[in-house]
This record gives structure tokens, sequence and C-alpha cells, in this order.
């Protein structure tokens, strides 16, 4: 089939310069979810049509599977899929989907497009509020009823506005047909645009029967027209993320208080506490714990790690039964082994730390190989960056490094070596060796503390 996105709306109600399709809903362009969906269909042809905001649209998402069609002027729905139309296999019907719709789910596409072969298929659902919505108007004015056409709220009568059944959208016609149709829709309406929908009144006066399919959640056919529908179904969303993740076994402290904005996959005996968010790819092992208020974005954990509270973890790997946190940072690049201790207020970067090392408290391990059973003391730091290069520390097996030490890089510390508190390394310590560098220790017989002057 073809598959045609209408994704050109201004969105005036956003209150914003952003195109309203690139909005975010789970961390990505509520247009991406549409493509993601539709994808899955595996469409001969896919198209979007865009028209607010210019450019944005497909610059955002460069997608080398996308026809894209700018309609200019916004004219409405139905001017919107004529200018698809040239782009389209008329040998194939074609579906129709909202870039502003963004959890439409393939079974229920699957669903329409089972019975778009006999004809124009629609998509619709009851309401118990259906305020400015497209209406269904159906013979007798009985549920049963076939479908005569669609009339909008705001060009509908009072006792049209009393129908509950209202129109999505959504559609699959045959590619031939809508040809036919298209050129043939006027804007005698409210709003002084090329309606989409009036080609269900076309459709009956030529005699061709109108389906119709229901969505099995209301939710999968709202769309979004401000910021406030936009929060209300992030919240849908995330809560339908929350119910899949218990499913399958996973412990949340609260399904309500969770935010995937990615691709999130759990082992078994996986507990996340509350207001985590998990960005880009996240994998968490067997018996992984994430305590609560932590941030993780492209992160594997392996098995049976423990990420404590207020963590932001990014681009890193955890090994095994280590322990992040809390209050700590792993930037890109970090890989710690097994057993690896990373503390509160410590922050690791581009660094590898080998199994049974730690860093307890209050340092920076930047550019960095340490090596397995290491002890980091508190107030250590990498010198890693000499304001042109980053340059690396190499740190070997069963080193010991005492309090408020500094590593000016590239320095190598040999294995078994202990540096003394307070030292600065600005060459390589040798293994199973103290090395200290200090300034002498002086006490001043006399002295007296400044006081205040009197005013």
């Amino acid at each position: 089939m073809n598959v045609v996105i209408l994704a050109a709306g201004q969105g005036k109600r956003m209150n914003s310069a952003l195109p309203k399709v690139l909005h975010l809903i789970a961390g990505k362009p509520m247009l991406a979810h549409v493509l993601a969906t539709a994808r899955t269909l595996k469409p001969a042809r896919l198209c979007v049509v865009f028209g607010h905001g210019g450019e944005q649209v497909p610059v955002a998402l460069p997608s080398p599977d996308v026809i894209w069609v700018k309609q200019e002027p916004q004219l409405g729905t139905g001017h919107a899929l004529l200018q698809a139309l040239p782009h389209l296999d008329a040998k194939l019907p074609t579906l129709v989907l909202y870039g502003d719709v963004p959890l439409i789910q393939a079974d229920t596409l699957h669903q329409l497009l089972s019975i778009a072969d006999k004809g124009l298929a629609l998509l619709t659902v009851m309401l118990a509020d259906p305020h400015g919505y497209g209406r269904i108007v159906r013979a007798g004015g009985k549920p049963s009823g076939k479908v005569r056409r669609i009339v909008e709220e705001k060009d509908a009568s009072a006792a049209e506005r009393k129908i509950t059944e209202i129109n999505t959208g959504i559609l699959a016609a045959p590619t031939s047909a809508l040809a036919h149709w298209l050129p043939k829709l006027g804007k005698q309406n409210a709003q002084g645009e090329y309606y989409l929908t009036d080609i269900v009144a076309l459709a009956v006066a030529e005699h061709m029967t109108v389906h119709s399919a229901h969505p099995a959640h209301e939710w999968e056919v709202q769309g979004i027209n401000s910021k406030l529908q936009l929060a209300e179904l992030e919240r849908v969303h995330q809560h339908n993320i929350a119910a899949v993740l218990l499913h399958r076994g996973v412990t949340l402290a609260d399904p309500f208080r969770i935010d995937v904005r990615g691709e999130l996959s759990c082992g078994s005996d996986v507990s996340v506490d509350i207001n985590c968010i998990f960005e880009g790819r996240v994998k968490l092992e067997d018996g992984v714990s994430v305590g609560p208020h932590c941030v993780l974005r492209d992160v594997t954990v392996k098995r049976g790690a423990k990420i404590e509270a207020f963590s932001h973890l990014q681009d890193a790997v955890v090994g095994e039964q280590s322990i992040v946190g809390p209050y700590a940072r792993l930037r890109p690049g970090a890989r710690l082994g097994k057993d690896v201790h990373i503390g509160n207020f410590v922050e690791v970067k581009n660094s590898n730390i080998a199994d049974h090392s730690k860093a307890n408290h209050l340092a920076y391990v930047g550019d960095a190989d340490i090596g397995q059973r290491v002890n980091v003391g508190a107030g250590t730091i990498t010198c890693n960056y000499d304001g042109a290069n980053k340059h690396r520390t190499i740190i070997e097996d069963d080193v010991f490094i005492g309090s408020d030490t500094q590593l000016v890089a590239p320095v190598t510390v040999g294995r078994g070596a202990t540096l003394g508190s307070g030292t600065t390394l600005t060459k390589d310590a040798p293994p199973d060796q103290l090395t200290v560098s200090r300034a002498k220790q002086v006490s001043v017989a006399g002295w007296k503390r400044p006081v205040k002057s009197a005013k």
C-alpha cells in the first residue's frame, strides 16, 4: 500500500515557533512515532506532506525512505492529500495517517486495511464527549446504518452534534478513487478549506459502500493540538510503557512516575524506583536495581549492579555487581568492570576501571585506564586537559591513591604503588613504592590570627 502522513498543520494552540509535529512525546518528535508505526506496515510508498515551518520538518527527520511533499499554502486536508497524489502508486490502496496522532497502533491499521479492498474504509471511535470532532452521519441515525457522510462540528446541526461516533481522520481507500474524488472537493464550509472528509459523501453518491473499523483504545486516535494535550498523552504513553514493563516482571515503585524516552530492555528481577528517566537505548540485566531520581541515557548495566539515587549515566557500561552513586556521574566512555564502586560526587569520563576498584567519594577520573583492586581516595583528580589536548592517566593493578591527589597526565602509576595524601604527581610513580610530594610542614610560633579593625 501507499502511506501518506499529513503533517502540514501550524498548530497555533501550541504557542510555539516549532512545527507541531516536531514537538516531543517520549523524547522524540510525534511525527517520528507515526513514521515508525507506518514502517511496520512495509509500504511501497511512504509520503509525508509538510507545510508549516518550511524545511524544518524534513531536516529534523531525514529519512531516505520518505517522499517529502510541501503543501503551500495550507488549504485543508483534502488539498494536502492532493499534493501527495502524483507520488503514489495508483494501483495500490492508500492509507492516510496524521503526524499529530502519534500513538496509533499497527494492529488497528492492519484491521482497517483488511476492509479497505472493499472500498473506502474509515477509522471511527465512540466518545462520551465528542466535542470538537467531525461526526459520522449514518442512515436513519442508527449505529448500524450505513455511513452517509461526515460533518465537521462547525458545520453540524444541533441534532448532528449529539452524535457520539466521531471521525478520527484515518482512512484507507483505492488510490484511483482518491484521484477521482479529490479534484471535486469544494471549500464551502466554515473553515473555507478543502475537507478530506467530504470524499465520504462523494463515495456514497457513487454507490460505494463506506466501511468502518474501530481502534482498541481511544488514546490511539487522540490528536495533539495544545501543550496540555501533549502532556496528557505523554502520561498515557508512559503508563502504557509501564504496564508492559510490569507485565514482563519489572518492579516499579510507582508506574505513574517513570519516563522512558527511547528503548528500555530489562532482565529478570529488575527494580526501578520513582522518577527515573531512561533515554536512548538502555539495557538493565538480571537483578539490577535503579534508585530514585536517576537519569540513564544509552547505558548498559550488567547483572546484579546497583545504581543509587540521583545518579546520571550517559553512554556508559556498568559491570556486574558494581555500585554507582548516590549522586554519581558517568559521562560518555565510562566503562566499569565487575564489583566497581563509584560513590557520591564522583565523576568518570572516557575511562576504564577494572574489577574490584573503587572511588568512593569526591573524585574526578577522566581519560584514565585503572587496573584491578585500585583505591582512589577522596579529592583525587586526573588532570587530563592541558588547555589544548587531552592526555591519559594509567593506574596499574593494586595501587592505593591517597586523598587530595592530583595526577597530571600523561602519567603512569606502577603496579602496587602507593601515592601519599596531597601528592601532585607529574612524573611516573614506580611500582611497589610510596611516592609523596608535599611541602615541608611548618609551625610558626607566636603567630596571631588577624582581627577586624575597629570602625
